[in-house]
């Protein structure tokens, strides 16, 4: 249960804000040469932390920024968790690194995976720990983002056009974000099922 995990949703709050504020820093810097490349994967890897400071046109900074406030006050809301944080920093070199797999996307940019990944593990918390209301927020949020995914359609082709966006988007990115932080998620929620949770019990317990 949720009341069971000691809530820490200012550190999901600066891990957004740190994100946001790297895509405003990077915004003039050459993209190619922070943008995630599968020929570099090995020369560089810092690359798969810098392709989320990237981004092709000002609206693409735009839509970002603003999925990054949201999903920041998605995880204030939801009281998430400092270990839903780590999950979150770790499903960020992840999501790029996992796009290997789609070696015809010669490059990547932008926050969008990376907040693919945030909505993934804040709706699985929900899940694993909350009951009625917040636990039903949380699968209809999985849902969402999983209906959003297969309209996306991300095996049809590693870059596609859309009605609305200046730039070709690359949807395989948001699936490895997805599933990238499901995985940490996941692997988080287990990790803090352990000494964390039960340490924090106990400093409760011998406050009383």
């Amino acid at each position: 249960m949720a009341r069971d995990l000691p809530p820490a949703p200012q550190a999901w709050a600066a891990l957004a804000t740190g994100l946001a504020l790297g895509s405003v820093v990077l915004w003039t810097a050459p993209v190619t040469a922070f943008d995630w490349q599968p020929r570099l994967t090995w020369v560089e890897p810092w690359r798969i932390w810098s392709a989320a400071f990237t981004h092709l046109s000002p609206w693409h900074l735009q839509a970002n920024l603003l999925g990054c406030a949201a999903v920041a006050a998605f995880g204030v809301v939801a009281r998430l968790p400092r270990h839903a944080t780590w999950a979150w920093l770790a499903a960020w070199p992840l999501t790029h690194a996992a796009l290997v797999m789609q070696p015809v996307l010669n490059h990547y940019s932008g926050l969008s995976g990376v907040l693919h990944a945030g909505v993934a593990i804040g709706a699985l918390h929900l899940v694993w720990h909350e009951r009625g209301r917040r636990r039903a927020i949380g699968g209809a949020v999985l849902a969402g983002l999983a209906l959003k995914l297969l309209l996306e359609t991300p095996w049809t082709g590693a870059v596609h056009s859309a009605p609305g966006w200046d730039i070709p988007l690359a949807p395989m990115g948001h699936v490895s974000g997805a599933l990238s932080g499901l995985v940490c998620g996941a692997a988080a929620q287990w990790l803090a099922a352990g000494s964390g949770v039960r340490s924090w019990r106990n400093d409760r317990e011998g406050s009383r």
